[in-house]
């Protein structure tokens, strides 16, 4: 059994969720979200994050994790705070000693309902399908366990072709 935690990175609100894989099954353990304050300065926000998120990885102690990656917004200074957070997101998962994979936030969509261009309430819903023991979840808690349940559905085909060229 691998224990997966997904992550989707923001500088207000980072969320996190984590499922257990063991062949074909899919379980989930644990979801939420990690918070800064807006009115703290920068450093003091991501020290935040970055506290937040080796405390949930200490707790629940995934194998392996999983990032969506950043779209760039129009506005620079939102995408640099945004590429900030991520970063603590990274390190967390880097310091903690677990294989990091990144997924674009289409792949994501696609991987969980057929279709790049999903909405975040379709995505939940199919969260909720795949997950049927987790709670009614929305936002950012339910965008990390989606990509959990990318990342896990990934490194099964990965598995499959590795073994079918004798890896």
């Amino acid at each position: 059994m691998t224990r997966i935690i997904g992550l989707d990175p923001g500088l207000a609100r980072t969320g996190w969720g984590i499922v257990e894989v063991a062949g074909a099954s899919l379980g989930f353990v644990a979801a939420g979200v990690v918070t800064s304050r807006s009115e703290e300065p920068l450093a003091a926000r991501l020290d935040a994050l970055y506290r937040g998120l080796a405390e949930v990885i200490r707790r629940y102690r995934p194998r392996e994790a999983a990032v969506e990656e950043t779209v760039v917004n129009r506005n620079p200074a939102t995408s640099l705070r945004l590429g900030q957070a991520r970063g603590v997101v990274l390190l967390s998962a880097a310091h903690a000693g677990l294989p990091v994979a990144e997924y674009a936030a289409r792949h994501i969509k696609r991987s969980l309902t057929g279709t790049g261009g999903a909405d975040k309430r379709q995505v939940a819903v199919m969260v909720r399908v795949l997950l049927p023991t987790a709670p009614a979840l929305e936002g950012d808690a339910a965008d990390a366990l989606a990509v959990a349940i990318c990342h896990a559905h990934h490194r099964a085909t990965q598995s499959r072709i590795a073994a079918a060229v004798g890896r």
